[in-house]
């Protein structure tokens, strides 16, 4: 049992825990969720003792052990193999003791002992964690330092897994994992026999690895029991409960308001008025959960659709050296309508693969056709670090917008969710959501046809990834993914093709099939039955998806040029305003010319109304496009 007893923390004053209480059984899987900077990270700190609580107590049962996966990457000549086993100080030393051991009953004390904690197995099962991870028999005897600091965290989280704490915590395990070790990831932690508490923004990983969800907001905790889904169902239908108690309550005191306002002179209802004045002293307010806003992310249609295909590969080879290609025998096509998630385990190729797409990349050999006036966005994780550390969202969208005015270039930033608290704060101080955000809607600025998304939500939360499918859906280009994230790849794409050796082929199961294959590849569940008739309805099962989408995308884009039309209409009506209100402040003008003066009023206030009205129209057109497009979901 894991008792968080009252927990208050401060940083620089503000309580980011505030009397937060939650117990967790033994063996409970539990997901740790909230909005990004709820305290999530702080919390998992203080359950492992690196820092100490303002108030309060953690405690777990006698003799438990936690287990975390540390900030620094192992390195260093020791082999992969060899510092996963090194994890378990209790097995190093006895078998080092068991080497210079003399005495007969020390001999056997020793291989009891061995025995009881099961070592004999443990290289095997080290060898089975690594490879789950992605590293092969070779790989897993080189040195730690030849790995990149992605690879060497998989090793730190090896030797966690490996150690079998009582307590495991993980904070955002999969942020260095693919879409491969988070499939296995999520295999091992159904089967993990001890407690599991994990940060983690993956829907999936959240539905399918733990039984149990522990809320973090405004300082406090809730467990719920269940997926993802099902916590997410029962809080908003908590939130609708609570919204209709705050409206009856509301009336209720409106009604006794009234009722002293009305009578408490009159001396006749006096004692009536006075015992309304106890009820609705005695009336505790309701505190209605308001949902912070998720900012939509805008992907704006391409101006004028391409005929297909947009990009046509012929026997095409692509890499970093003449000699020494990274892909080959690549032949495929793109279409207009195509939404395509790239699968296969990090170091296979996937960004490369990417980068020739993008034009990053020239061909080795063969044949990359593109259409004309081909506009592709290219969204990459490194990019992230490539921001002008000190400009701000506003500096970023002068050098897109050079000839906008200051209006239209803070609307359009209020679009990409960048308000005036947010618009000029330099990069280095916004999080890595932020960024991701600003550098999704920069990606998307000059209307592509083709969007390459390569690990778009590394630094989103869940409510951000949700709003990112959304966008998709509704983006009438092309769209190429890289993720780990299966939620997005199954809600967003329609074709998955995998990058495995060397070269990127269809695949024609669904993300269940691709899944299954690969956990027997490393060490899981059987491989499923993979028949030609199966195959032949996956194949068909895919089309129909396919078609399916691309009806839905046609059914939807009136609507959709509906709310650009209306948002058009709007942000020029706001800079016309804002136009105005810069020739009203100049006091020079009414003694200069009264008449103009009075004219600029009129036409302020008449553009005023225009832009309340443009704004309903905005209001009612996004409303249409979401409800469409909820229902055609």
């Amino acid at each position: 049992m894991l008792h968080i007893n009252e927990i208050t923390y401060r940083i620089e004053g503000k309580a980011i825990l505030d009397g937060a209480t939650v117990a967790i059984p033994t063996g409970h899987k539990v997901g740790l969720v909230g909005r990004n900077g709820a305290g999530k990270s702080t919390l998992i700190r203080l359950i492992v003792g690196e820092i100490a609580p303002d108030d309060g107590t953690i405690s777990t049962a006698n003799g438990a052990r936690i287990g975390y996966v540390a900030q620094e990457a192992p390195g260093g000549d020791d082999s992969l193999i060899d510092w996963v086993l090194a994890a378990d100080r209790e097995r190093a030393r006895l078998i080092a003791a068991s080497e210079v051991a003399t005495e007969a009953d020390e001999i056997a004390a020793i291989h009891e002992r061995l025995n009881d904690i099961d070592a004999h197995s443990a290289p095997s099962r080290a060898a089975q964690i690594l490879s789950g991870l992605g590293f092969d028999e070779a790989a897993q005897r080189r040195a730690c330092r030849e790995f990149s600091g992605g690879w060497r965290m998989r090793v730190a989280l090896a030797s966690v897994l490996f150690l079998e704490p009582e307590v495991l915590l993980l904070d955002e395990p999969t942020n260095y994992l693919d879409l491969e070790g988070t499939l296995w990831l999520e295999s091992y932690l159904k089967a993990y026999p001890h407690t599991v508490i994990m940060v983690s923004h993956d829907r999936d990983l959240l539905n399918r690895a733990v039984g149990h969800i522990v809320h973090l907001d405004r300082g406090r905790l809730t467990l719920y029991a269940g997926g993802y889904d099902a916590f997410e169902e029962t809080r908003r239908e908590k939130q609708r409960l609570d919204q209709k108690l705050q409206k009856k309550q509301d009336d209720q005191r409106r009604h006794l308001e009234a009722f002293i306002t009305r009578f408490k002179a009159k001396a006749s209802k006096a004692a009536q008025a006075q015992s309304r004045v106890k009820a609705l002293a005695r009336m505790q307010p309701i505190a209605a959960e308001v949902e912070d806003r998720v900012v939509p992310f805008s992907l704006p249609a391409p101006d004028r659709l391409l005929a297909s295909p947009i990009i046509n590969l012929e026997r095409a080879s692509v890499g970093y050296a003449p000699d020494a290609p990274i892909l080959t025998r690549l032949s495929l096509r793109i279409d207009q309508d195509d939404r395509i998630a790239l699968l296969g385990q990090n170091g296979n190729g996937k960004s490369t693969f990417a980068k020739l797409l993008a034009g990053r990349l020239a061909p080795l050999a063969g044949d990359v056709r593109r259409a004309p006036k081909l506009d592709v966005g290219y969204f990459a994780q490194h990019q992230l670090d490539d921001l002008d550390s000190e400009l701000s969202p506003f500096d970023q969208v002068t050098r897109l917008m050079p000839t906008a005015t200051e209006a239209e270039r803070r609307s359009r930033l209020g679009t990409w969710g960048f308000g005036a608290d947010k618009a000029d704060t330099r990069a280095r101080n916004l999080s890595g959501g932020e960024k991701a955000r600003l550098l999704m809607a920069m990606t998307a600025f000059h209307k592509p046809h083709l969007l390459i998304l390569d690990e778009p939500t590394n630094h989103l939360d869940v409510d951000s990834r949700e709003a990112l499918v959304f966008a998709l859906n509704s983006y009438e280009g092309a769209v190429i993914l890289i993720s780990h994230d299966r939620h997005l790849i199954d809600a967003s794409a329609d074709r998955l093709w995998v990058v495995k050796d060397g070269t990127v082929r269809s695949f024609d199961g669904d993300m269940e099939t691709y899944r299954s294959e690969l956990l027997a590849e490393r060490g899981g569940r059987p491989r499923a039955q993979n028949t030609e008739g199966a195959n032949a309805e996956a194949r068909a099962s895919r089309a129909d998806q396919r078609r399916g989408a691309a009806e839905r995308r046609a059914q939807l884009a009136p609507l959709r040029k509906a709310v650009q039309s209306a948002e058009t209409v709007m942000e020029r009506l706001a800079a016309e305003v804002a136009a105005l209100d810069r020739s009203l402040a100049d006091p020079a003008l009414y003694s200069r010319d009264a008449a103009k003066a009075q004219k600029l009023v009129q036409e302020r206030g008449l553009k005023a109304k225009l832009l309340a009205q443009a704004e309903e129209d905005w209001l009612s057109a996004t409303d249409a496009y979401e409800t469409a497009n909820a229902d055609l979901l």
